[in-house]
């Protein structure tokens, strides 16, 4: 059987410099908010370009903690895309608050700029939200069009929640690296991320000092920046073990080569399958992580047939959109609302992507969907 994701493979290249981080934070004792944590926030800053970069216990946690540090509750609304993980929505929800889906660009499965502005303008002429945030996600490991999103946003004197829980260390065009591209970012390193620890792990990034310091104390129970015993606001349980935070350091020396092995498994797929199914788009000038390697095709069931007989896994990513969960049935969507999201989950499908997929492999695998297309 292929590995859909070969974290042993990846553990045996880091093994040593895994077990004496691990052996440090031990010996040391300081499992909660131990050196390593800060050193890793430290990393992390460096490597996106951010001025801030806070580690918490998961993706989900932390767009948590960037919807409270820009105080979205009860009474507002939040835009972002119907084509992502459900923690996306969920997290607005959780707030109060209410999640507004903008529809996507097909070719990128990412939040489309020119629609987004439909929405803005919709919403305020409906008046019955207050718009606070637009969340974009980088989905499959591309970032979203920031550049015009952004201006959208700042037409409209929106703040932007970079989900980049699968973009972590994605570029755009301009060479800004994810998640630094909006007012908070947001990533996870859930173990099958790009970057992921051995457990639930995540971050926010700013540069915004204030926004910071609201996240820093919600981070703890809403703790005083000088008295973590002296409570000023409502706040999580959201740490990341300094454990976890020991993983992350050995893996993120190794991270740079993986993002090159990455784009070279891209690169093969996209010249092995070919003529064989809807491929996934890159925009000019910009470094997707492929977080996973999608493919759309009427035929995604035979293929997954034909590929599961043939030891190869696949999964569906994601087969049912945001505004259809039966989650999201409060909010009075219906299907045909975003048809660009709804083409896309009705057909889509993910291979094995990971920076230890050798060229005989990928050619195995579009063999493999070549006889299950009939070519």
């Amino acid at each position: 059987m292929i590995p859909f994701i070969d974290l042993k493979t990846q553990y045996g290249a880091i093994r040593e410099e895994v077990l004496n981080g691990l052996n440090a934070v031990l010996e040391s004792g300081q499992f909660i908010l131990g050196r390593e944590v800060s050193e890793l926030e430290k990393q992390l800053a460096a490597f996106t370009g951010s001025k801030y970069a806070l580690c918490c216990s998961s993706g989900t946690d932390a767009l948590l903690m960037a919807l409270m540090a820009l105080e979205i509750g009860p009474g507002d609304a939040v835009i972002t895309t119907p084509f992502t993980f459900f923690a996306t929505p969920e997290s607005v929800a959780l707030r109060g608050a209410t999640p507004v889906f903008s529809d996507i660009d097909l070719r990128t499965y990412n939040m489309d700029p020119e629609k987004l502005e439909e929405t803005i303008r919709r919403v305020q002429s409906e008046g019955k939200l207050k718009l606070k945030a637009i969340i974009p996600v980088d989905l499959f490991g591309q970032a979203a069009d920031y550049p015009a999103i952004r201006a959208v946003a700042e037409k409209y004197s929106l703040p932007i929640i970079q989900d980049a829980c699968q973009g972590f260390g994605a570029k755009d065009a301009t060479g800004a690296v994810a998640p630094s591209m909006g007012t908070i970012g947001c990533t996870s390193f859930f173990p099958a991320k790009p970057l992921g620890c051995y457990g639930d792990g995540g971050a926010v990034f700013t540069d915004d000092e204030e926004l910071y310091g609201k996240m820093y104390s919600i981070l703890v129970h809403g703790r005083s920046s000088e008295d973590k015993y002296d409570n000023v606001r409502l706040g999580l349980n959201a740490r990341l073990d300094t454990m976890q935070a020991a993983v992350l350091l050995a893996k993120l020396k190794i991270f740079p080569g993986e993002l090159e092995r990455r784009q070279e498994v891209a690169r093969t797929y996209m010249e092995c399958l070919d003529g064989l199914a809807t491929l996934p788009v890159i925009l000019p000038g910009y470094r997707s992580v492929w977080a996973q390697f999608c493919l759309r095709s009427p035929k995604f069931r035979e293929i997954q047939d034909v590929l599961k007989a043939d030891g190869i896994p696949t999964a569906r990513y994601y087969p049912i959109p945001m505004h259809l969960l039966k989650a999201m049935k409060g909010y009075g969507y219906k299907r045909g609302d975003f048809p660009c999201a709804e083409e896309a989950a009705s057909n889509i499908f993910a291979l094995p992507m990971h920076p230890y997929l050798e060229k005989e492999t990928i050619q195995r695998i579009a063999k493999s969907i070549a006889r299950a297309v009939g070519q």
